[in-house]
């Protein structure tokens, strides 16, 4: 498939999970593909995997230096930028109570100035494009809560309410911004988690039975999600959240 043409797309947490399975599945349809990741070593092995028509490009999203130097070399490299997936994030265990408030401000500056970042840097681009598009990885707990994850949920709600005002924003610009709400995904940090766990096994259940699927998502299955907003089929959506959660927020 060539439905994105020469579309240069930046993909940030492209390193692992859904971020990757993103960069190649938009790679696998024509883009170019931009793989950004803290862990440099992750982007280089991803992009090699790619070929020809990617570039490995290391940032912290929480900063804005980093974040420019990103923009600058996409463009550089590719003379353009038409899609961003704002994809970059993490969570972390924690109520009010209990988390520390550099655990706090760190995962903020990631999970919500990342996407403000880069956004900022990359918009002047995307309206230049003339067809940007800009989707952001939320997730179903924006909508629904979950228990121990106070920062994780803030965040999340934050992404899903700063989606729709840049949507607002920019929709005379001819940008469209939207955003994919992943439910619980078997990606690695589940996988990291459910590894030292005391029993990995229970664990693996209990993150399954969060869905009436009875099974966690696969990065796959996102990546299609946010091709699909990145693409001209979703011409009409903008400020949009598309919940992919295996019908998690419907309980």
């Amino acid at each position: 498939m060539t439905e994105f043409g020469d579309d240069v797309a930046v993909v940030t947490g492209a390193g692992s999970g859904i971020g990757r399975a993103t960069a190649g599945l938009l790679h696998s349809r024509g883009a170019r593909v931009v793989v950004a990741d803290i862990n440099g070593s992750s982007a280089r092995d991803v992009a090699a995997e790619l070929g020809g028509g990617s570039l490995a490009v290391e940032v912290d999203v929480s900063d804005g230096r980093s974040v420019k130097s990103m923009i600058d070399s996409a463009v550089e490299a590719f003379g353009r930028i038409d899609v961003l997936c704002n994809n970059a994030g993490f969570g972390m265990r924690g109520t009010v109570v209990t988390l520390q408030e550099a655990e706090w401000d760190r995962l903020m500056a990631v999970n919500v100035k990342g996407v403000f970042l880069c956004s900022k840097f990359a918009m002047p681009h995307l309206i230049s494009s003339g067809r940007g598009r800009i989707v952001n990885t939320s997730s179903y707990t924006s909508s629904v809560g979950i228990a121990d994850r106070a920062a994780y949920v803030a965040s999340k709600g934050a992404i899903s309410a700063l989606t729709r005002a840049m949507a607002l924003d920019h929709v005379a610009d001819g940008v469209r911004v939207n955003a994919v709400a992943p439910g619980t995904v078997d990606s690695p940090y589940f996988a990291a988690m459910i590894a030292a766990a005391d029993n990995p096994s229970a664990l693996r259940d209990e993150l399954a039975s969060r869905s009436p699927m009875h099974r966690m998502g696969e990065p796959a299955e996102i990546a299609e999600a946010i091709a699909w907003l990145a693409s001209t089929r979703s011409s009409f959506a903008t400020g949009s959240l598309l919940v992919v959660d295996g019908g998690t927020s419907a309980w």
